[in-house]
């Protein structure tokens, strides 16, 4: 049995129909280990943990943990993927989608993360990566220069698009239609979820599936 959430980002908290799922999915709470998306913005400066944005949403959901590790640069490698192996809950942070991939396969932490049973959560940056592919779009605020495909850790054979202020009317303009010509794309406006729980995928709020250029608004299940 597998669980997995890709979570787009919740400006306050997480919603009470989340809540209830998550309640529902993670009972064992002994371990929070969450992956940075900014792993070497924290090499001069110790970071609060507690001031993490997702660890604030488990918190406000009354998730609680008996101990919390933030994986970045300043650790190990060794203690980095012996820590994941232990969690309860995996949660890959919100930030930079790039920098977490490099950081992902220099840590040698992708397999790990596959081979776990833990509960897997991802935000934003987070959720993309745990998606089969992801789509890198450079620009320079008038064009887009250069765009590249990148592999994600791969839980679910689908590519998966979260960035806060895209929406409906930025995704219907096509940028994505390429990569829906070989695997279909979800794509997320602010303030959704997609559980996937031993492969049945379940929305709440504002969520997209492009397939083969066509874009439909998926249907809440709960």
């Amino acid at each position: 049995m597998s669980t997995h959430y890709y979570l787009s980002w919740f400006n306050d908290f997480f919603p009470e129909k989340l809540v209830q799922w998550l309640h529902e999915d993670i009972k064992d709470r002994k371990s929070l280990v969450m992956i940075s998306a900014q792993p070497s913005g924290y090499k001069g400066e110790q970071i609060n943990i507690d001031d993490v944005s997702e660890r604030t949403w488990l918190n406000q959901a009354n998730i609680i943990f008996d101990e919390y590790h933030l994986i970045d640069y300043r650790m190990q490698k060794e203690d980095a993927q012996r820590l994941i192996q232990n969690a309860s809950v995996i949660f890959l942070c919100g930030g930079d989608p790039i920098l977490q991939n490099d950081f992902l396969a220099e840590y040698e932490l992708s397999d790990v993360i596959k081979n776990s049973i833990a509960v897997i959560m991802g935000a934003s940056a987070g959720a993309i990566n745990m998606a089969a592919k992801w789509l890198s779009l450079k620009n320079t605020g008038y064009e887009v220069e250069t765009s590249t495909i990148y592999d994600g850790i791969g839980f679910n054979h689908f590519a998966y698009e979260s960035h806060s202020k895209r929406d409906y009317a930025t995704f219907v303009q096509g940028y994505l239609f390429p990569l829906s010509e070989e695997i279909d794309v979800y794509a997320a406006e602010q303030e959704s979820a997609m559980r996937v729980k031993d492969g049945k995928i379940d929305i709440m709020g504002p969520l997209y599936l492009i397939s083969h250029s066509k874009i439909q608004k998926l249907v809440e299940t709960l």
